[in-house]
């Protein structure tokens, strides 16, 4: 069962923030600005980021016009589809600056 729409999930420190965990700093705003646009399109966004410094990720996010469907939990929809909710976040593409793919994947 597919779902009309893309699932993304976003690190936050490196990513969407150029900061170290657990600081805030600049915004990656050509990022922001494409993760708003995909929302904008019916895409779903998960912001991933964990433990005491979630609220002021979040609320960092807002004060740039960054809304998430899901913060470090699957989609509602998901959950339903599945009959679970697994601790590995369900997403088509996961936007992360420490993101590497195997060389044979790479050609």
């Amino acid at each position: 069962m597919s779902q009309p729409y893309q699932i993304i999930a976003v690190d936050f420190d490196g990513t969407l923030c150029y900061s170290n965990w657990t600081d805030l700093g600049e915004p990656n705003r050509p990022l922001i600005e494409y993760l708003k646009q995909m929302r904008a399109s019916g895409n779903k966004l998960i912001l991933c980021r964990a433990g005491d410094a979630l609220e002021k990720a979040v609320s960092w996010c807002r004060e740039h016009q960054l809304e998430f469907d899901a913060i470090n939990d699957n989609l509602p929809e998901i959950v339903e589809m599945y009959g679970n909710n697994s601790r590995k976040i369900t997403c088509d593409y996961y936007i992360d600056d420490k993101a590497v793919l195997p060389a044979m994947v790479n050609g």
